[in-house]
């Protein structure tokens, strides 16, 4: 019988030999790999240097989606960049263009100067900051904006919180059917004019509405909240409650909707109660859509209902109901006196712009985006 010669040490030497190869074999892959990736970086980094620069050439490769050419972001979303144009188009003729009437402010604007009352602009004379020194020697214009800043501040305390209220009240609720309902009726009345929201108020609080009546029926004196002074801005508020904090809380709504149920299930399994989910899961949700909001309603403080409350001024007297909105119709409709007018509005543009700001700026500081980025 005849036996092998090889010895055992040979075949491990073999094998060695063989995974040494196979080492070397993957080293040499991997090197090339790399070589690959670092001439394709360069490249590309050359190619977007010669873009930069402005040189002339063969195209270099595709950059990343958010790195494209302003040209071939434009050729790409040309689509869309065209069904924006009628709405830019309606925004420029009715919002921007008529600013340039501002103008006036500087002028003693007399409208029967020419047959055409834009070319009256050119005819008028100019007088400078006069208009704006008449403002603010004008006591009436300081009451107006008293009560406009009063009404702000009630509106701002017993209205904004409401819709968020509101919400959190339907988002508990667990049957579909009846958070549909309420939907439903809490966006009635924000459908209706404010002529048939201020007659509903008038059957019910005035004079000769039903509360009045009954009392009267039943040996008491009866009231009239609607003509008294002294509660006009908590009835404006009151009004504006009712017509609108319905629909504010669809923004709202659509916050929580976004909201993970899994967060939810978590903090119930760590032990909160229902007040604590919302308290530590829904209000920090809604803490950027309520900043944004804020930032929103304190631009809009000097705007404080202008048909609501014209409605309604001759019954309580311009001493409690007069507002820069009303303000500025009376003086520049009514009295036509249009430069007037014209440098209040002026200021009560400026004046909101820079609350906008500022309420950004606050917004920013609590680490919120607000109405625009940092």
């Amino acid at each position: 019988m005849s036996h092998s010669t090889v010895p055992r040490g040979g075949s491990e030497a073999e094998n060695q030999k063989k995974q040494r190869t196979a080492r070397s074999a993957a080293r040499t892959t991997a090197g090339k790999v790399i070589g690959i990736g670092k001439q394709a970086g360069t490249s590309e980094t050359s190619g977007d240097a010669s873009a930069g620069s402005g040189a002339t050439g063969a195209p270099g490769p595709a950059r990343p989606s958010g790195k494209l050419r302003l040209r071939l972001r434009l050729r790409r979303d040309r689509t869309l960049l065209l069904m924006t144009v009628p709405a830019l188009a309606l925004v420029l003729v009715f919002n921007y263009i008529p600013i340039l009437g501002n103008v006036v402010a500087f002028q003693e604007y007399d409208p029967y100067v020419s047959d055409n009352g834009f070319v009256a602009i050119f005819h008028s004379p100019w007088v400078g900051l006069e208009q704006f020194q008449r403002i603010f020697e004008d006591s009436a214009f300081w009451d107006a904006v008293q009560n406009t800043l009063v009404l702000f501040s009630l509106q701002l305390l017993l209205f904004f919180p409401i819709p968020i209220l509101l919400a959190l009240l339907i988002n508990s609720v667990i049957r579909p059917r009846i958070r549909a309902v309420s939907q439903a009726i809490l966006y009635l009345p924000h459908f209706f004019s404010w002529v048939l929201v201020i007659t509903v108020f008038q059957q019910i609080f005035g004079g000769a509405g039903i509360i009045a009546q009954t009392l009267r029926q039943h040996g008491y004196e009866g009231f009239d909240l609607m003509t008294d002074p002294g509660i006009f801005k908590f009835l404006v508020t009151a009004e504006g409650v009712w017509k609108d904090a319905g629909w504010g809380i669809i923004v709202f709504l659509a916050a929580l909707a976004s909201v993970s149920p899994d967060l939810y299930e978590a903090a119930a399994m760590d032990g909160a109660g229902r007040w604590r989910r919302m308290w530590h899961v829904t209000l920090p949700a809604l803490r950027p859509v309520i900043a944004l909001l804020l930032v929103l309603r304190v631009g809009d403080a000097l705007t404080v209902g202008f048909e609501q409350i014209l409605l309604q001024r001759d019954a309580v007297g311009p001493g409690a109901a007069e507002v820069l909105d009303t303000f500025v119709w009376w003086n520049g409709v009514r009295n036509q006196d249009f430069s007037y007018a014209a440098a209040a509005g002026l200021v009560k543009g400026v004046v909101s712009l820079g609350l906008v700001l500022a309420a950004n700026k606050v917004a920013h500081l609590m680490g919120e985006q607000g109405v625009y980025k940092k």
